[in-house]
């Protein structure tokens, strides 16, 4: 936000809405989903509705970059919303920015991404290798546990429920997870 913006300032306005919403998101970083779900409904959705209440009296000047904002924000509303239906999902998408950077930095050196089928392969397996590093685990022993114990689940019951080996369940993380002051993470690029 520029220095010069004035208070009444339309952008410092949103800006503030927004950082509000990040605000009261750092007040429950800690909680589990459930509770941060519960927190976000009674004191981030009414936050939310009090901006777009205000953003649709807006009339900006068209071709402003402001006036792009605006629309961009009009038109994800539904999707901007999606922090409010679900208390595993992070308001912003900059953690996950952060961590396909490399992925779509590297795709050229790819040599096994040069089809369709091994672009997605390589997209599962580094999804599933960001999500266990998201959620504290040894991407290494969380594969080599996955490896070793989905073929005779599947092999049993193909339909089976795999919610118990993701990477934020209580047995997976106490099987999975970085020894204490462990640091590190297993990455794609070498």
């Amino acid at each position: 936000m520029p220095k010069n913006a004035s208070k009444d300032n339309n952008a410092r306005i949103g800006f503030e809405y927004c950082q509000k919403l990040f605000m009261l998101e750092r007040k429950s970083e800690e909680m589990k989903p459930d509770a941060r779900l519960e927190k976000r409904i009674e004191l981030s959705k009414p936050v939310y509705d009090e901006f777009y209440d205000w953003i649709g009296k807006l009339n900006p000047l068209a071709g402003a970059n402001f006036a792009k904002a605006v629309t961009y924000a009009v038109n994800q509303k539904e999707r901007l919303a999606a922090f409010l239906l679900d208390g595993c999902l992070e308001i912003s998408t900059n953690r996950v920015e952060n961590n396909i950077r490399p992925f779509t930095t590297g795709r050229k050196n790819w040599l096994f991404a040069d089809t369709v089928k091994g672009a997605m392969a390589s997209a599962v397996a580094y999804s599933i290798i960001s999500t266990a590093s998201a959620n504290g685990l040894n991407p290494y022993e969380y594969l080599k546990y996955l490896f070793t114990v989905l073929p005779t689940v599947l092999t049993k019951n193909p339909e089976a429920d795999l919610s118990p080996y993701f990477p934020w369940g209580d047995d997976i993380q106490e099987k999975c997870k970085f020894a204490q002051g462990a640091k590190g993470q297993l990455s794609l690029l070498g």
